[in-house]
């Protein structure tokens, strides 16, 4: 059975097909999927979705991005007063289908204040230890700072579509963090991923989709769905000489052993 751990099926890019599309993965092995907020303005609606659906569940938080996108609350409704925000957000978290903080974290790709984002992601950090809950963690080109604030926060949680190292994923992963592989295991240039995922601990591997993005090969370019995890997970598999069942055995356990569901 699939578990995704890392969607976003409120993107208005599902608005015209999200009821099919959702009615339709149970069928075709998918148990559970957590979707995940990036700023207040979409958290009540993620808790929406996670209420009309058993398998689906819910991460609120703030993403670094937030805090220079126009149409988000974080700007539109705060005007980048994400203190204020995330004391709107922290009621949420006591929700029976909230089970984690996220998506939280640092990306340096965007032109996103460093010190400002820095400090949300610690803030972040500090909420979810506060609540006992994991965090589902965006790390874009911030290697550096990132490692440094996890060995400082030591939280758990999950280092979504994970992008470092070998090396640095072994360290992660006896820290305690899960690392979370999607579709861009599959891709031709994956080298670097492909080698984080063969040292990766069995009890560490998460799958995830990150939809409507980063859809596997042969679907790459297009919109992506849990549903495709099945692709990564045969990649995983031939990684790591196990069967494909066996894989997605694996990351289901992890994920409910994660997020406590």
């Amino acid at each position: 059975m699939i578990f995704d751990t890392h969607a976003h099926y409120m993107s208005h890019r599902f608005d015209d097909h999200r009821g099919a599309l959702l009615a339709g993965l149970p069928g075709q092995g998918v148990c559970g999927v957590l979707e995940c907020a990036t700023h207040s303005g979409d958290a009540a609606n993620c808790i929406k979705l996670a209420e009309q659906y058993e398998w689906i569940y819910a991460a609120v938080g703030i993403h670094p991005e937030s805090l220079i996108e126009a149409d988000t609350a974080t700007v539109a409704r705060y005007h980048g007063d994400w203190r204020a925000e995330l004391d709107a957000i922290e009621p949420l978290l006591a929700h029976p289908k909230v089970v984690a903080v996220g998506e939280i974290g640092l990306d340096y790709h965007w032109p996103v204040p460093k010190d400002e984002q820095q400090a949300l992601f610690e803030a972040q950090l500090e909420l979810a230890a506060a609540h006992g809950l994991p965090v589902s963690i965006h790390d874009r080109e911030a290697h550096g700072p990132m490692y440094d604030t996890l060995r400082r926060h030591r939280p758990k949680g999950v280092l979504h579509c994970y992008s470092g190292s070998a090396d640095d994923a072994l360290w992660l992963t006896a820290q305690g963090l899960y690392l979370g592989f999607g579709g861009t295991l599959t891709f031709k240039n994956a080298r670097k991923t492909v080698e984080a995922a063969a040292v990766c601990p069995l009890d560490k591997l998460l799958l995830e989709t990150d939809c409507p993005y980063m859809a596997p090969e042969p679907f790459r370019g297009k919109e992506n769905n849990s549903a495709l995890i099945r692709y990564v997970a045969q990649k995983l598999a031939d990684i790591r000489g196990l069967p494909a069942e066996e894989i997605l055995r694996i990351t289901e356990e992890n994920a409910r052993t994660l997020f406590n569901v």
